[in-house]
């Protein structure tokens, strides 16, 4: 879920918080049909494994799902009522938490394990690029201005000894970083799968695990929505939350089925090895901390707070 600093301050120019609890309330209680956003990645494919697995519709719930990879998007979306839930990273949440937008976690997606780093920086095979140290001056390619991608580059490179603010960095999706490397657009790229697993098996080499600079293990993803609408529509949240755990449970054991079922739907191909994101439907505030805590070392939002202040209480 990528937002720049611009668009995200273009979405709470246009989004009041009044505006979104209005449009919050004004939503049916009853409908049990469902607009849901989430990115196209693997991190992203639990709602395209219950669509197909019939978890969705076993609740009672009719989803629409949309792959979106404009996290600004997303949020105004939600905000605004045209998607009820959307899936997006701890960072962004928690910036909209810091402006004041009632975005609350209803449930997890994926996580990281330094174990299978899902997310690492490249370089090419030739780069002379080989410590943090070497990327001073360098152009690193993100998939968003202060958020997760470049929060982990930045920690990284302070924790492995050189100056993070020494670089530049520039945002490009998933699918353009691999080309931009390879047209020395970019001299460095964090990359996700199932785009990292396309470069190393052609000119990339991994240069670190970024990630586990902000922790070994730790949330990455969570399924969000209005304070507001997840208080008007408290049985539909509760359906939606127990589709999620189904699917995690079924996902995490099927691996080979969901990579068809990215290809079905969402037109993610996965090369054999590629490292699979794993998914939970736990709310773990321990697990979702680290990022948190990343967010405010960097200054995207002002001061680190508690994530259970995150987490929806229908209560």
């Amino acid at each position: 879920m990528s937002f720049s600093r611009k668009r995200f301050n273009a979405l709470i120019a246009s989004v009041s918080v009044s505006a979104i609890a209005a449009r919050s309330r004004a939503v049916v209680a009853q409908s049990l049909d469902l607009n849901v956003a989430t990115t196209p990645i693997d991190l992203g494919g639990q709602p395209f494994y219950a669509l197909d697995q019939g978890f969705f519709k076993k609740q009672g719930l009719n989803v629409n799902v949309r792959a979106m990879d404009n996290g600004a998007e997303i949020a105004a979306a939600v905000a605004g009522g045209a998607l009820q839930i959307a899936q997006g990273n701890i960072v962004s949440i928690a910036t909209a938490h810091d402006r004041g937008l009632p975005f609350v976690a209803i449930a997890s997606a994926g996580i990281y394990s330094a174990s299978a780093p899902t997310t690492q920086m490249i370089v090419l095979k030739s780069s002379p690029i080989r410590t943090a140290k070497d990327l001073a001056g360098k152009v690193i390619g993100i998939s968003g201005v202060k958020n997760i991608t470049e929060i982990a580059a930045r920690k990284w490179i302070d924790d492995n000894g050189a100056d993070a603010s020494a670089s530049k960095y520039i945002e490009l999706r998933f699918p353009e970083m691999d080309p931009a490397l390879a047209a020395g657009r970019v001299d460095a790229t964090v990359i996700a799968e199932p785009d990292l697993s396309a470069a190393l098996a052609g000119d990339a080499r991994v240069l670190g695990n970024v990630y586990d600079a902000i922790a070994k293990e730790f949330t990455i993803g969570l399924w969000f929505t209005t304070r507001e609408w997840a208080l008007a529509n408290r049985d539909i949240v509760k359906r939606y939350v127990a589709a999620i755990a189904e699917t995690t449970a079924w996902a995490n054991k099927n691996r080979d089925l969901t990579a068809k079922i990215l290809a079905k739907y969402d037109k993610i191909e996965l090369k054999p090895g590629t490292h699979r994101s794993v998914y939970t439907d736990r709310l773990d505030p321990a697990m979702m901390q680290p990022l948190i805590d990343a967010t405010a070392k960097y200054r995207v939002i002002k001061s680190a707070f508690p994530a259970t202040e995150l987490i929806f209480r229908p209560d």
